[in-house]
């Protein structure tokens, strides 16, 4: 009883009529809400993220909110990480309260996720931007991360007054913020 236990700690296992059995991995599920174009998000973020599926499609019944028929939520995977998309109409939005970082070990990775992520979006600043659907996100070099928590604090005030001057982060940039004397 103990090893069986142990075996199914950490681990839940939910069921859907498309997918029968399926072990979900992550304890928190960001639910994203979107007015009525949670599919084109979806299908849109999956299309950016290369690690990444579809896990299920709920639709609406005969007692709504929606028409019936049309998409409720769709349990979608992005990079490992789990994520549910609700069409929930129009009472509510994203805002810059809460974004996604997008980490980036090359100029590479940066530049990818910022040209796509941010096609028609808004341009923010710091490496901050909404896309199209209005959702922040942060594309952040892994090496930003390190820089600002150096314990040299010359260094860590170079690369943050360095950034502060960006729209999209520029690895080369910050990297000569970061060795400056």
């Amino acid at each position: 009883m103990m090893a069986e236990t142990k075996a199914t700690q950490g681990s839940a296992v939910a069921k859907s009529k498309d997918e029968g059995t399926r072990p979900v991995q992550q304890k928190i599920t960001s639910f994203l809400w979107f007015n009525n174009n949670a599919e084109e998000a979806v299908n849109f973020y999956i299309s950016v993220f290369k690690n990444s599926s579809i896990r299920r499609t709920v639709h609406y019944g005969e007692s709504g909110p929606g028409p019936k028929g049309s998409v409720l939520t769709i349990d979608f995977q992005l990079e490992g990480q789990e994520f549910t998309a609700i069409n929930g109409g129009p009472e509510f939005k994203f805002t810059e309260a809460i974004s996604l970082v997008v980490h980036c070990k090359t100029q590479e990775e940066v530049d990818y996720y910022w040209d796509k992520l941010g096609a028609t979006g808004q341009i923010i600043e710091c490496g901050w931007l909404k896309d199209k659907f209005g959702l922040t996100w942060q594309i952040t070099p892994d090496v930003l991360l390190e820089w600002i928590q150096d314990d040299d604090p010359q260094r860590k005030d170079r690369v943050m007054k360095a950034m502060m001057k960006m729209k999209k982060l520029d690895i080369a940039e910050l990297q000569k913020a970061a060795d400056a004397q």
